[in-house]
């Protein structure tokens, strides 16, 4: 039996992949499919007659291109754009435009993110080399540890029989050898890492452990604000690794922010439209978001394109091993991370996956 016309093309709407927006003569909102809601953080009732331009941020001059094709009735490809909504990163995106029959001047746009494809295609080449990088530097780590406690322990036999001058030095080389067995320590510990337990793990019960513990340490100058949505489904992930991934973030931020202090915001939502596509042509829905946001003075701009990869520090005395560290418990959960950031307002991103349904939960 064939389906009745409306009834076709609703499925058919409904079930395209990429978010697509439905515009009239004016640049306003018709409609929207499921996966624009998702992109656009809203619902279809709340966007129609909104102008699109105020609900989307293109990195590209569009009137007279989008006049052009209107009156012309031609369609319009642009490629390789930023794409922002305001409430959430720009993604590199491929836009298509076509004119709609029996509407005139209405179009639609479609949106095509391709942003995640690039990035894991080279990040794929960028692990293989840090997985190689990081070995190197574990083996030398424990074979540097040992000569380094007898330096420690020789000096402070030293200090014994030192005036309180020359005390001076020998609590300079105890000081410096440990803090070099600290960063032995955390390359060890990158090296280590377990592979993740996966359950069923509400991120809200993470992010207040986290948000607590920091409170009283690293962020206890700060003020953390909570931005949560209620209804987030629970997490498929290792509860301890993303209590350690928010901590490193929260701690990251108070560090950023120096003894002023200023804000920090956990926020979290739920976005049906991302998706992790890989070098390999799999891919995977990660609609469960998470942020850490703070209003501090933002990335050194020389960093910002390799701030995941390890030794890559901002800051004097940073072992930069933290955020790459948090890249990999992240990528061990099949999920990803991006940051986007400018003085004033920097957002450490994470999107992970739902529970999948009759998944076996190592522990919660």
């Amino acid at each position: 039996m064939t389906a009745p016309a409306a009834t076709t093309d609703n499925a058919v709407w409904s079930s395209l992949p990429v978010p697509a927006i439905l515009i009239d003569d004016g640049d306003r909102i018709v409609d929207v499919n499921p996966a624009a809601e998702g992109f656009l953080n809203s619902s279809a009732k709340a966007l129609r007659g909104e102008p699109v331009w105020d609900r989307l941020a293109v990195d590209a001059p569009l009137e007279e291109s989008l006049g052009r094709a209107r009156a012309q009735g031609t369609a319009l490809f642009v490629n390789d754009v930023d794409v922002g909504t305001g409430d959430r990163a720009p993604l590199q995106c491929n836009l298509q435009v076509a004119p709609l029959q029996d509407a005139a001047g209405g179009m639609m746009l479609l949106i095509s993110p391709r942003e995640l494809a690039g990035r894991m295609t080279q990040s794929h080449s960028v692990k293989s080399a840090a997985k190689s990088a990081i070995g190197m530097a574990e083996m030398l780590a424990h074979e540097i540890k040992n000569p380094l406690a007898g330096i420690a322990g020789a000096a402070q036999l030293l200090s014994m029989n030192l005036s309180a001058e020359d005390l001076e030095m020998t609590d300079l080389i105890v000081g410096e050898t440990r803090r070099i067995v600290k960063l032995l320590e955390q390359v060890e510990q990158f090296g280590n890492l377990s592979a993740p337990e996966r359950g069923s793990v509400n991120i809200h019960d993470v992010l207040d452990r986290a948000r607590r513990s920091a409170l009283v340490g690293a962020a206890a100058h700060m003020k953390i604000i909570e931005d949560y949505d209620p209804s987030l489904p629970h997490v498929w992930g290792d509860a301890d690794q993303l209590l350690q991934v928010i901590s490193n973030l929260i701690r990251n931020a108070a560090e950023a922010a120096g003894p002023e202090g200023g804000t920090i915001r956990l926020h979290t939502y739920y976005e049906r439209a991302f998706r992790l596509r890989r070098s390999d042509g799999t891919g995977q829905t990660l609609p469960l978001q998470v942020e850490v946001i703070d209003d501090g003075p933002g990335l050194p701009e020389a960093l910002k394109g390799d701030i995941f990869e390890p030794f890559v520090s901002g800051r004097e005395n940073g072992t930069g091993l933290g955020l790459a560290l948090v890249s990999k418990i992240i990528s061990d959960h099949d999920g990803w991370i991006s940051v986007t950031s400018v003085p004033g307002r920097t957002v450490f991103r994470i999107s992970l996956p739902m529970v999948p349904k009759g998944a076996t939960a190592g522990r919660a």
